[in-house]
């Protein structure tokens, strides 16, 4: 039977939809799924159904062979001679395609996540006897992850937050819970920053939540509750001055092996990785993750992270979801621009000006625009898919529409 599954036979490992599997019928299953001829990747697209899809991925496990976790078998084909020796778990990044020639993806061992499987389960207060709701597709790393160490656990994991004992979301998926009265005691949050606003809300729910930053790259590097984030047990950070801030740096048994494709991992010669993230020290000594160094607007000689500013937009009253990009200014050299998703019954304008109370001026969008925030499998603004309905107009004029001259909103 695979490392990952050590719950009782009879017990219940998979509960989604209409299918329920107990742990020797997945054990059975994983015995008999084909894979290819040969010994190369194995290919297992998204799309393809949960007990399946967990299936495949023990097989490939159990059987020695890389598993390509949201690619086809083409795609698959494709990466053979291009992972790194030991690969086998092989997991496509957002913004990948299988479709594509050489997708983004990060090579890992199984043994990487397993380490991290007991830490975890100590920080978030999870065993046998719980029911885990993943609130996401399961080639996405993390719900492949929140699933995978539901079984570790012996627990049962689900798609289904009525009846679970704990959630993993990311926080846009968490707030649209807590609105829900079957919404678990538990919840594991990652993907994001979670806001001050969020965890009080959770908190009125007497809801437990344990937030964790981590990477696909990186695995888990810092944990924690209450806003507060320290290292992951077995992780060593370290906050390393780059050309927009500190970026963390982690070195820990679990980080992934390498990244083929444009991916983002760079390494040091002394173990640690990064993937660019920035952060900061706060004032009791945690870690404060500020967003991806990539995702920084230089706006009138100043740098603005992207992440920051949509947090404090969210934080808003009336503000279901926003996003924030960076767009190119004769004047400024980029000027900041906001996508925000608005509550029944309010007003742009409303926003805009709770905006102007709060922000300070270098952070204050110059340009609005009201419509769904795209985002990512795994619960991450989409910016290029922003960026591409920003070129193509399909966002519309923005509000002011004297803004498209370069005359400001303030």
């Amino acid at each position: 039977m695979s490392d990952w599954l050590r719950g009782s036979s009879h017990d219940v490992a998979l509960a989604f939809g209409a299918d329920v599997v107990r742990y020797d019928e997945l054990a059975r299953a994983a015995d008999v799924v084909p894979l290819p001829r040969g010994d190369g990747p194995v290919g297992c697209p998204a799309g393809t159904e949960p007990v399946a899809l967990v299936a495949t991925v023990l097989a490939a496990l159990d059987r020695g062979r890389p598993v390509l976790v949201g690619g086809d078998q083409a795609a698959a084909d494709g990466l053979a001679g291009l992972l790194p020796a030991g690969t086998e778990l092989a997991l496509l990044t957002s913004g990948s395609s299988g479709r594509a020639a050489i997708p983004r993806v990060v090579a890992r061992t199984n043994a990487s996540w397993l380490a991290s499987a007991g830490p975890l389960a100590r920080l978030a207060g999870l065993g046998a006897g719980d029911r885990i709701a993943a609130t996401g597709p399961l080639h996405v790393s993390m719900h492949l992850y929140a699933v995978l160490h539901a079984l570790w656990l012996g627990a049962t994991a689900t798609d289904s937050v009525a009846g679970a004992t704990a959630v993993h979301a990311t926080p846009t998926r968490l707030a649209r819970l807590l609105d829900d009265p079957t919404v678990p005691p538990t919840a594991i949050v990652a993907g994001a920053a979670s806001g001050g606003a969020l965890r009080r809300r959770a908190a009125a729910r007497g809801i437990r939540v344990t937030e964790y930053y981590g990477a696909a790259e990186l695995s888990f590097v810092a944990a924690g509750r209450d806003g507060r984030l320290d290292p992951f047990p077995g992780v060593e950070v370290e906050l390393r001055r780059g050309s927009t801030g500190h970026e963390v740096w982690a070195r820990s048994p679990y980080l992934a092996l390498d990244a083929v494709g444009d991916g983002m991992l760079r390494r040091g010669p002394d173990g640690f990785a990064t993937v660019g993230d920035l952060a900061e020290r706060t004032a009791d000594g945690g870690i404060r993750i500020l967003g991806r160094g990539d995702a920084a607007i230089t706006t009138a000689g100043a740098t603005v992270l992207a992440e920051h500013v949509e947090a404090r937009l969210a934080a808003l009253p009336g503000v279901d979801g926003s996003a924030v990009l960076g767009e190119a200014h004769e004047v400024l050299g980029q000027r900041i621009l906001a996508v925000v998703e608005l509550a029944d019954g309010v007003e742009l304008e409303q926003v805009v000006t709770a905006a102007r109370a709060t922000l300070p001026p270098v952070e204050l969008p110059r340009r609005w625009f009201v419509h769904v925030v795209p985002r990512t499998d795994s619960g991450k603004v989409a910016r290029g898919a922003l960026r591409a309905a920003l070129a193509d107009g399909s966002l519309g004029d923005g509000y002011p529409a004297a803004a498209a001259s370069g005359r400001s909103v303030s």
